[in-house]
């Protein structure tokens, strides 16, 4: 059974207008399958084969490369040749052998089509993936199409993205078919091909949400200066205005608490939002850091800090777990300890003897005073 390189080649023009690829694309697809038929047919799955196709003539030529070894070595044909086949290339060096490709064998040609279809549909993945370079960082809408249990997979539209475990909102359920927002993380690529990697988890997200809901964002009159999250738990978020007689948390929080409440909408109930005022006194942004908790003084020591309470208080800023210190850690960039301190120690009362004998000490020294004058 012959592969018909003439249609073959025929078909690139309608077949690069049909998938929206560039026409070098389904070129180099085309030749990549007849490299993989020629090595079916006529080598080993070891080989290094590469196909050059001539558009003009319709002529194929497959061309494999093997290294060069001494001579007398024990040798692989498939990927090694011995230097004195060499042509004289030296031991090391790569030989290249031209073959023409012609005639091809009925699993040779079912591995050819296996392989056009394979690498078409991962060049127009990629294609397609390459249209949201520009929109990482944004919030899109998709639908939930498969629950794993370890990635969501989430359709796009013209794509098809997945929510890793570690991306998703800790306790939050996804189901089939169900409408869903996802922060567009990055694009992953690796031996695999590329893959759209999506979040509800991050703290970006959080701020995305933020940013629609508090339009004085855009006009640069409130900022958000960073985000701490464990999703499903707990975010702290530290707010800052840029004008005076403007409270930031205030703002962030909305009338009624409709703002914070809109964003809760999104992520959950279970999540808690702790709105903080932001300062450039390292000390005064540990404390809001660590609300609720009351904080009597701070130690600050490079990027360590030392932060002393009430003993009923050090429960509360430390959190379930950890959580409120650890959280106030990341959001602030100290590293953060937690001690209770010290009660202020009580001065002794004097007991009435010893008030009496002080006053009649001092009583017995004016007299011997006055007599020595006199």
């Amino acid at each position: 059974m012959d592969l018909d390189l003439k249609q073959m080649i025929a078909m690139v023009d309608i077949i690069a207008e049909e998938k929206n690829l560039p026409k070098e694309v389904v070129l180099d697809v085309i030749q990549q399958a007849i490299a993989a038929a020629w090595r079916k047919d006529n080598g080993d799955k070891e080989m290094d084969v590469r196909c050059e196709l001539d558009l003009n003539s319709g002529k194929a030529d497959v061309f494999v490369t093997r290294t060069v070894i001494e001579d007398g070595e024990a040798y692989d044909p498939a990927t090694e040749i011995p230097e004195s086949e060499a042509k004289g290339k030296k031991v090391g060096e790569q030989v290249e052998e031209k073959h023409e490709a012609g005639a091809f064998g009925r699993v040779a040609s079912q591995t050819a089509k296996q392989v056009v279809i394979q690498r078409l549909r991962e060049a127009e993945r990629d294609a397609v993936l390459a249209e949201y370079e520009d929109r990482v960082g944004q919030v899109v809408n998709g639908t939930t199409m498969r629950v794993e249990p370890r990635v969501v997979r989430i359709d796009l539209g013209k794509a098809t993205g997945i929510m890793p475990k570690s991306e998703q909102i800790n306790g939050e359920y996804y189901s089939v078919g169900s409408r869903i927002k996802v922060y567009i993380k990055e694009i992953e690529r690796n031996e695999r091909g590329a893959q759209l990697i999506l979040s509800r988890g991050c703290a970006e997200f959080i701020e995305y949400l933020f940013r629609q809901e508090v339009p004085e964002i855009e006009n640069g009159s409130v900022e958000i200066k960073a985000v701490a999250r464990e999703a499903g738990v707990r975010t702290k978020i530290a707010v800052a205005a840029s004008m005076a007689g403007i409270d930031p948390v205030g703002t962030f929080v909305g009338g009624r608490g409709v703002r914070v409440q809109a964003v809760m909408n999104e992520i959950g109930d279970r999540e808690k939002i702790d709105i903080i005022n932001w300062s450039d006194n390292a000390s005064e942004y540990i404390r809001e850091a660590l609300s609720p908790a009351e904080i009597q003084t701070v130690e600050i020591d490079d990027n360590k800090a030392t932060v002393f309470v009430a003993k009923d208080q050090q429960s509360i800023a430390i959190g379930r777990g950890g959580q409120n210190v650890r959280l106030a850690s990341k959001l602030t960039g100290f590293e953060i300890d937690v001690e209770v301190a010290k009660a202020p120690e009580k001065k002794k009362k004097k007991n009435v003897e010893d008030s009496l004998l002080s006053a009649l000490e001092e009583s017995e020294e004016d007299t011997a005073a006055d007599n020595l004058t006199d």
